[in-house]
C-alpha cells in the first residue's frame, strides 16, 4: 500500500499519512513530483503510460509520481525515474525548476487531485535501449524535441498529458527547457 504524507498548504507535513486512495478521495494537498529528462543533444524524455493506468493510460508523460510518507521530493523523484525507467540518475543531477500548486477533479477518474507538484530538471548521456521500462507503469520510451512537444500542444494532441495544461504553465516550462537546451548545446 502506498503511504503519502498530507501536506499543509505551504508544502509542509502535516503529520497525517494517507494511503493514495483516501488522498485522492478526499482531496488532500500532497507532493507530486516530476522530471524533464534531456539528452545530450537537447531532446527530452517521455514515456508512454500503460494502458492499465488509472489516470492519463496510454498517454506520452514525463517521468514521475507522489512522494512517499518520509520521501522529501527530490528523493522521491530519484525513486520513481529508477522505477519506471530503470536508470539511477544521482541526486545531485537533478534540478529543481518549477514548484506549482495544482487543483483539479479528474474528468476520466472523477477523482480529487491537489497537490504540490515539484519539477526536476536533468541532462542525461543515455540512449533509448540504456533504459530499462516498469510494464505496469511505462509501455513505450521516446525523445522529443521541444519544436515537436510545442506542435503538439499547438494542435491540442491530446496523446501527450501536456496537452490539458493550462497555456502559460506549458509557456513557462517550455522557456526554461529552451534556456536549458541552450546552454547544452553551446557547451
Amino acid at each position: 500500500m502506498e503511504l503519502i504524507d498530507v501536506l499543509d498548504e505551504n508544502g509542509n507535513p502535516t503529520g497525517r499519512v494517507e494511503d493514495r486512495k483516501t488522498i485522492h478521495r478526499e482531496g488532500l494537498l500532497h507532493a507530486h513530483v516530476g522530471v524533464w529528462i534531456m539528452n545530450k543533444n537537447g531532446d527530452l524524455l517521455f514515456q508512454k503510460r500503460a494502458a492499465t493506468k488509472q489516470s492519463n493510460p496510454n498517454r506520452w508523460s514525463r517521468t514521475g509520481g507522489h512522494a512517499d510518507s518520509g520521501e522529501t521530493p527530490l528523493q522521491a523523484v530519484q525513486r520513481e525515474t529508477e522505477e519506471e525507467i530503470g536508470v539511477n540518475i544521482p541526486l545531485d543531477n537533478f534540478e529543481l525548476i518549477d514548484i506549482s500548486k495544482f487543483e483539479k477533479i479528474s474528468d476520466e477518474t472523477k477523482k480529487i487531485v491537489r497537490d504540490i507538484t515539484y519539477s526536476y530538471f536533468s541532462i542525461v548521456d543515455y540512449k533509448l535501449e540504456d533504459y530499462t521500462m516498469q510494464e505496469e507503469e511505462v509501455s513505450d520510451l521516446k525523445y522529443v524535441s521541444i519544436e515537436d512537444m510545442i506542435k503538439a500542444k499547438d494542435n491540442n494532441d491530446k496523446s501527450y498529458t501536456f496537452a490539458k495544461w493550462d497555456r502559460s504553465k506549458f509557456d513557462n516550462i517550455v522557456g526554461i527547457l529552451e534556456a536549458k537546451r541552450e546552454k547544452l548545446l553551446k557547451l
